[in-house]
């Protein structure tokens, strides 16, 4: 009688290897782009809720709970007023010390918005202009979806800084002319040149706002940005309506 050789039973092997490829897949993302995990999932990296949409350190004092929810208020209320009310609805993330920011994925900078969903703050960015400049960020591009290609990094970032009327880098309100620096020079247009340049010399900030803020004056004021972005999703051009 012949005897048949016996099959090793390869499956269970396989399914345990394809678990783990999976389990190593998800990780990727979670270790190169922690600050995507973060506003995904707050509490996975130890922050808790402020209130809805707010999220911080545990074992805040009243004093500091107090002010983030000041400036998250007044930023927010920015944001309503500019825009004539909200189309974005992003978390933030808050941290006031450097560990907290670090472990998050913050970097050098005082805010940062993430994927147009949400922002975070450094403890060096507890603060209206910063959140604002942020939020100003993500509202813009959710109201552009898929038109956000045309916009030039100087026009976005200058546009922030009017927004949270940053006093950095526009003189103020009552001034007749907000410009701190009117250079005509070239501003540059994608995210990598910007902050090269930004690197370099905060001042691209100031051209950028006073570039942004001219062409908001000569067209009737802030709804001018309203106007343009309907125009834009109607189909017409940045190029033509700014910068022709």
């Amino acid at each position: 009688m012949s005897t048949r050789p016996r099959r090793t039973r390869r499956w269970p092997w396989f399914a345990a290897g394809l678990v783990v490829l999976i389990l190593a897949a998800a990780a990727v993302p979670v270790l190169a782009f922690p600050s995507v995990a973060a506003t995904t999932c707050p509490r996975c990296y130890g922050l808790v809720p402020v209130q809805d949409g707010l999220y911080s350190e545990r074992g805040l004092s009243t004093a500091d709970r107090q002010r983030l929810i000041e400036v998250y208020r007044e930023a927010n209320q920015r944001i309503d007023s500019f825009y004539e009310g909200r189309e974005s609805a992003p978390t933030v993330l808050a941290c006031f010390t450097p560990g907290c920011y670090e472990r998050i994925g913050g970097g050098g900078e005082r805010g940062i918005a993430v994927l147009n969903q949400a922002l975070m703050l450094s403890p060096r960015g507890i603060d209206p202009v910063i959140a604002t400049h942020e939020l100003s960020h993500v509202e813009f591009h959710v109201r552009l979806g898929s038109r956000r290609d045309q916009i030039p990094q100087w026009f976005d970032e200058g546009l922030a800084v009017l927004v949270s009327d940053d006093a950095r880098y526009l003189l103020p309100r009552t001034a007749p002319d907000r410009c701190r620096n009117a250079s005509s020079e070239p501003l540059p247009r994608t995210l990598h040149a910007w902050l090269r340049a930004a690197g370099a010399d905060e001042e691209v900030y100031a051209k950028a706002a006073c570039r942004v803020y001219q062409w908001v004056d000569a067209h009737g004021g802030e709804p001018a940005v309203l106007d343009l972005v309907d125009r834009l999703n109607r189909g017409e051009r940045f190029a033509a309506l700014v910068e022709g």
